[in-house]
């Protein structure tokens, strides 16, 4: 295995860790209206997110700049192609963590509404635009011989991208309804762990459905293997919350999330962006940086990334414990 093979599997992780991290805050954000009865239950979700949503983010910019720097033709096609949509994202992003810090600037419940609709908007949309972009990266798009996009916007809209779409919906609201069950206490815990379990057993079959289809684009013995491990560790997620073991459920939840994006990867590997044409394809060899600025990036993660962990687990750490209504100060 040579470093762009090292960097191809780097991306992947980061991947894995932004969407288990930033994918029970957009579950938390998208059930704003089905979970909470008031003012004061919305501020018990929000604030079970409110400490680590941010940091959450880093994953996103990291995997943004170490896919620039490792495989800057691939970025250069992905961003050019897909801009549109990635730009719908980044302004979602931008609404939804301008809601975060302006929801509680004045006393006024029509300003508080406008915000939490930002950030409901801020989290559905977002969860829904990366399935579907991840799902047209495995399912190939119209390169030409410069690795140019030539493709149009609603090429993007096609049926196996718009069900990897609602997939990621599914999983990351099912994934944020858990988070709320492990967090919170009382009537909020109660209706979240019960809608967890109606929404895993959907988010399972929509998982199931769109691994067994992006095995057609490309797969192998390894990505049936991860697959169908990703759908019964899913399984037992929807098991364990169902039994009222929110720990296990959460665990179980990440891991499957985790699994089912290593499987979008294994299924893509060794091309990093496949074409219509396979000879106009990016591969992790004609889209990487040069030897040097691999091995440079390499001893740059080796120093730096575990510090990145070790501060964001101590972050969990520290705001470990359940909330409530009862931690909500009375008034504004």
């Amino acid at each position: 295995m040579d470093l762009t093979d090292v960097w191809f599997a780097a991306i992947a992780v980061l991947w894995m860790g932004y969407f288990i991290l930033e994918g029970f805050d957009f579950g938390v954000g998208a059930l704003l209206p089905v979970l909470a009865s008031g003012d004061t239950e919305r501020r018990v979700m929000i604030n079970t997110i409110g400490p680590v949503w941010d940091g959450n983010e880093v994953w996103l910019i990291t995997v943004g700049a170490a896919t620039f720097a490792a495989f800057p033709e691939w970025y250069a096609t992905l961003f050019s192609g897909f801009y549109l949509p990635m730009l719908v994202i980044l302004l979602t992003l931008i609404v939804r963590g301008v809601a975060f810090e302006y929801r509680a600037k004045r006393d006024s419940v029509r300003w508080r509404r406008g915000w939490d609709r930002c950030l409901i908007a801020g989290s559905i949309v977002p969860a829904v635009l990366w399935g579907v972009a991840f799902g047209n990266i495995v399912r190939g798009v119209e390169l030409d011989a410069r690795h140019d996009y030539v493709g149009s916007f609603w090429d993007l809209l096609n049926p196996y991208a718009l069900l990897g779409g609602l997939t990621t919906l599914a999983l990351f609201v099912t994934h944020g309804a858990i988070f709320l069950a492990l967090k919170t206490e009382g009537e909020i815990r109660e209706k979240a762990g019960a809608l967890a379990l109606k929404a895993g057993f959907v988010a399972g079959m929509l998982v199931a459905g769109f691994l067994v289809w992006s095995q057609f684009h490309g797969g192998s013995g390894v990505s049936i293997a991860l697959g169908v491990v990703a759908v019964v560790v899913w399984a037992l997620a929807v098991a364990a919350i169902a039994v009222g073991r929110e720990g296990w459920a959460f665990t179980a939840s990440a891991v499957a999330i985790g699994l089912v994006t290593v499987t979008l990867f294994a299924v893509l590997y060794p091309n990093v962006l496949p074409a219509v044409d396979p000879a106009n394809s990016l591969t992790t060899t004609n889209a990487a940086a040069t030897a040097k600025t691999l091995r440079i990036m390499t001893w740059v993660a080796v120093l730096f990334l575990p510090l990145v962990l070790i501060y964001q687990s101590w972050t969990y750490w520290v705001f470990r414990r359940r909330i409530g209504v009862r931690n909500i100060p009375a008034g504004h």
